[in-house]
């Protein structure tokens, strides 16, 4: 197999070999197609581009240096004589067990779900209904199933039996699915709608039959016991060399993502390589132990850590006919805990709870009813079945129910399978983790840096591995047992797809009169032997000090300063704010240190409370990075009592070397909070913003993660300019209607905001005529909504505000851009010279061809140079045109797609609080940094290290938070007066 030795210098060609000998030319099919699609005539573009839907490609764009590259795709071929019939499973019901007593109520229909529903739609499978059909079904074990030939309509009934099992227990449940036919997809019409040069063609069955496709290529991993699956498209092995243990019961695996897409001219198969963490399978004993001792003991964290994690108990063995041992499957509830076999509100539930010394008892210190006759399990009996009187029985720990033997560390919590109400117990010891079960919970800082060693590699190693290993693991390479695509028709490529992109032109970076030596994207404060000054002076009007917190029982090891240090400390950075331009006109007060005995310390909202009273700023050194105190520090200062604080590290700001270059990054975000913008950009892609009639606007929205409180909200974010020097970026928060929702519940009154700032900042106050909104987090299924339930939105708030004779012009024009981030497409260099140091493509490369569809205005840009690592591009769909085409659309020498893509590279560099160019735009990063801001506030609710224990609260579980949790209601994210008009959060 050849593989791809990557540039590890840039300027040597030489090292370049990328796979498999030659590069070919990007398709010269799919190229003559594409431009063909712009041809199409100018009455079908004029009636296009009219609606309020998509707006077409207006062109290609043409600036820049012409490289060829590598995308992580393969071409995927099917047969025109192929026809995909589409299928659906549903439930209709779930027949009640034999022997099972009718309580007087009628039973509901299970929801069937995950890897129950999998287990029944395989039974379904293996049932004698589609015995004929074995060769020509793939399924996506969930709701739809993909035959080559007609199925007649039918409905199965299987008794469920658990993998390894030869016949179904006598009391087995009975599932009945249905399988309805939806539709026939040809996959000669998605084809022919591909290579039409119409410019006018559709074809409704475009995205089902791309999801047929996606679920015939990843039927192969979701079937086989030796590849774990993640949603739809992703696959990892469970054995090889991709595996790293990261300590504490967890380890990453290195694994792929198999995704159909349908591009100009052709299918693509996109396939890139992913990272997860899984739990380590094995004793479950040694898990919590290695568990505790990383996480000083504390039980409750453990709670959280194993919530829902699968065990089997290997003291309960029945062997098959074939003498496998198969073991019965149970899911971790929690840990032993006071209060079992009662309500939430402490009714007791059962005739005999049972005893327990604390949450997280050893074996000895759990005791359970056991039946009189000396039958039972590690349970209690519920009132409505007691069948023993309080004589008929007894109590007894489990650590004397199971065999001594088999529990060497009685101190070990025990786990409860059954409920809070009806508690099922079993000793750590007697259980073992089932693998491949992934976690998705925050790892630690010595996880974290061993994780980032594993998945961070460069773009020459991750190419190889999609070439040599990824469609093997999913099954499609040759030779492979599964021959699925073979049975349907379908062939993949194996070599990677070239396309065109070009490297654009960087724009300049000007501080005060002087131009900034750019180097791949960054630049450097000092120029020279004199600093660099910023273009737009902030003004620090009011005292301003420094804090030095130390937590020496949680933090022994932090770095130490005295208070001549601190002084000397404090005295350096007043000298780096004024020689960057800062203008000081407040007083600079001696800094203090306090002492911190935990992060809920009280003595901290004290001194916060008084510092505000006296002063503007506060620079913060912490102990160490990360830690929670910083949230309730930023919620304190920002929310409460309004005092700007910039957060340092101990460790960092305390090193000589690169000290200086440190101390003016804090500078940078003085001067934006104070009002001040630090650089400016120049460059003809700014010719629009340069009117000063042009407002920017980034919006975002962040989700509780896994394992946050069930009161935890969805926030949503928008920041905007206020001129043309793209250096102030205020922002506004909003808490959504319902959480989890994507589209944001509240534009109106969020852009009425920012429309009455740019507003306030104009002479003569006018309201801008173009509005260019960058709208970050939205999925591409998401699109229409975008248009369907935001576009209204911002729309009504124009209406409020324009004056009616602005109104009647069309003002203002609005252009709205998804920018996405979390999408698979890399690209890799092939030739030397087009490499960055890391081995990625320079900044500025953009591909707006062979990778998207000629119908849609979408391009990807990879504005940044990624440190180490392989760099993603951002990917920019435009979804509503109504400033590009109408400003150049009929320019003699402007090309439409040159000057947005070119405007989008300009705001990538001007992310003022960093020397460098962004990995996307600035609003939206921006955007992005302000939600993060948020969830600061929230911190109790969203940190799973806050919540104490995990109770049974339904979907993803509710985290049980203190009684003083900041729970927020619709809309309420309160921003100090003294602070909400400025950039407080950067």
């Amino acid at each position: 197999m050849a593989t791809w030795k990557g540039p590890r210098n840039p300027r040597s060609a030489a090292e370049v070999s990328p796979p498999y000998g030659d590069i070919p030319v990007p398709d010269p099919v799919v190229t003559k197609t594409e431009d063909s699609v712009l041809g199409s005539s100018p009455a079908a573009f004029a009636s296009l581009s009219l609606r309020e839907v998509f707006p077409p490609r207006p062109s290609y764009g043409k600036q820049g240096g012409r490289i060829i590259l590598r995308a992580n795709y393969f071409t995927l071929e099917p047969s025109l004589k192929l026809v995909l019939y589409r299928y659906s499973w549903i439930v209709s019901k779930e027949e009640k067990k034999e022997g099972e007593k009718q309580d007087g109520k009628k039973k509901k229909a299970q929801k069937l779900e995950g890897k129950k529903l999998g287990r029944v739609i395989q039974l379904c499978l293996e049932s004698p209904n589609l015995a004929e059909f074995q060769q020509d079904v793939v399924t996506d074990f969930r709701a739809v199933l993909i035959a080559r030939r007609d199925i007649p309509d039918q409905v199965i009934t299987v008794a469920y039996r658990a993998e390894g099992e030869d016949e179904p227990r006598p009391n087995a449940t009975q599932y009945t699915m249905e399988l309805k036919k939806n539709q026939a997809l040809h996959a000669a019409d998605l084809v022919s709608h591909l290579t039409s040069t119409d410019l006018n063609s559709q074809y409704g069955g475009q995205l089902d039959a791309v999801q047929a496709l996606n679920i015939l290529v990843n039927h192969y991993a979701k079937s086989s016991s030796e590849v774990i699956t993640l949603g739809t498209s992703k696959s990892f092995p469970l054995d090889g060399t991709h595996i790293k243990d990261l300590g504490a019961g967890l380890k990453a695996v290195r694994g792929y993502f198999t995704s159909v897409r349908a591009a100009t001219a052709r299918m693509l198969l996109n396939v890139n390589v992913s990272h997860a963490v899984f739990y380590n399978p094995g004793p479950l004993g040694e898990a919590m132990g290695t568990f505790l001792r990383a996480n000083a003991h504390n039980r409750y964290k453990l709670a959280s850590f194993l919530k829902k994690v699968r065990i089997t108990a290997n003291h309960l063995k029945k062997k098959n006919s074939k003498g496998q041992i198969v073991q019965r499957v149970k899911t971790i509830y929690g840990l032993a805990a006071q209060g079992d076999g009662s309500t939430k509100t402490g009714r007791p539930v059962l005739e005999h709870p049972p005893q327990v010394n604390g949450f997280g008892a050893g074996a000895k210190d759990v005791k359970f009813w056991l039946n009189g006759a000396g039958q039972g399990k590690p349970s209690s009996t519920p009132k409505k079945n007691a069948k023993t009187t309080s004589t008929g029985g007894r109590y007894i720990s489990v650590y004397d129910y199971f065999l001594t033997s088999k529990i060497q560390d009685p101190a070990l919590p025990v786990i409860n399978v059954g409920t809070d109400e009806n508690p099922s117990y079993l000793p750590a010891e007697v259980c073992a983790i089932v693998p491949g079960q992934r976690t998705t919970h925050n790892l630690s800082a010595a996880q974290t840096t061993k994780m980032i060693d594993f998945a961070v590699r460069g773009p020459a190693a991750n190419a190889d591995s999609i070439v040599s290993e990824a469609l093997s693991i999913a099954g499609i390479s040759e030779g492979n047992k599964s021959s699925q695509l073979d049975r349907f028709g379908v062939t993949v490529s194996r070599k990677l797809i070239t396309v065109e992109g070009r490297l654009l032109r960087e724009p300049q970076v000007v501080y005060g009169q002087k131009q900034a030596r750019l180097n791949s994207g960054s630049w450097n404060l000092l120029l020279g032997q004199e600093p660099l000054k910023f273009s737009g002076r902030g003004v620090l009007r009011g005292s301003w000090s420094m804090l030095f917190i130390d937590m020496p029982h949680t933090y022994p090891q932090a770095q130490k300063f005295t208070p001549e240090q601190g002084k000397a400390l404090l005295d350096k950075l007043e000298k780096v704010l004024k020689e960057t331009g800062i203008v000081i006109e407040g007083q600079m007060k001696d800094p203090i240190q306090i002492t911190l005995h935990g992060n809920e310390d009280s003595r901290l909202e004290d001194f916060i409370q008084r510092a505000a009273a006296r002063l503007v700023l506060l620079f913060v050194v912490l102990p160490a990075p990360q830690m929670p105190l910083y949230n309730r520090l930023k919620q304190l200062a920002d929310q409460k009592y309004g005092i700007h604080t910039i957060c340092s590290v101990g460790t960092k700001i305390a090193s000589i070397k690169g000290q200086d270059q440190y101390l003016r990054n804090e500078a940078l975000k003085v001067n934006l909070k104070f009002g001040g913008y630090n650089h400016n950009i120049q460059s003809p892609g700014l010719e629009l913003i340069n009117e000063n009639k042009t407002m920017i606007v980034g919006i975002d929205v962040t989700h509780p993660s896994p394992g946050s409180s069930s009161h935890a909200p969805s926030i949503s974010a928008m920041v905007a300019s206020v001129d043309s020097k793209l250096g102030q970026w205020p922002g506004t928060l909003s808490i959504q209607e319902e959480k989890r929702e994507e589209m944001v519940s509240d534009l109106t009154e969020m852009l009425k905001s920012r429309l009455k700032f740019w507003k306030s900042h104009k002479m003569p106050q006018t309201y801008p005529e173009n509005i260019l909104i960058y709208r970050d987090g939205v999925s591409e299924g998401q699109y229409s909504k975008v248009l369907e339930e935001e576009l209204p939105q911002l729309r009504e708030a124009c209406k409020q505000l324009y004056p009616a004779p602005d109104r009647q012009k069309g003002l203002p024009r609005m252009t709205l851009i998804i920018v996405g981030k979390r999408h698979h497409t890399r690209f890799y260099v092939t030739k030397g010279a087009d490499a960055d140091r890391s081995g990625n493509p320079k900044p500025g490369t953009v591909v707006d061809r062979g990778v998207t569809e000629a119908r849609s205005w979408d391009f990807f840009l990879q504005s940044h140079a990624a440190i180490k690592g392989t760099a993603r591009p951002a990917h920019y769909f435009v979804v509503l045109d109504e400033i590009f085409r109408h400003r150049y659309g009929k320019k003699p020498g402007k090309n439409v797609a040159d000057e947005l893509q070119m405007t989008t590279q300009c705001l990538c560099y001007s992310f003022g609080r960093a020397t460098k160019a962004v990995s996307y735009c600035t609003p939206a990063y921006l955007a992005d940094i302000l939600c993060e801001r948020g969830r600061c506030y929230y911190y109790e609710l969203y940190d799973s290290a806050n919540v104490s224990q995990v109770d049974d609260g339904g979907e993803g579980g509710e985290g049980q938070v203190s009684t003083n949790a900041n729970i927020p209601t619709w809309k309420e994210v309160t921003i100090h007066p003294k602070l909400k008009s400025t950039m407080f959060y950067i």
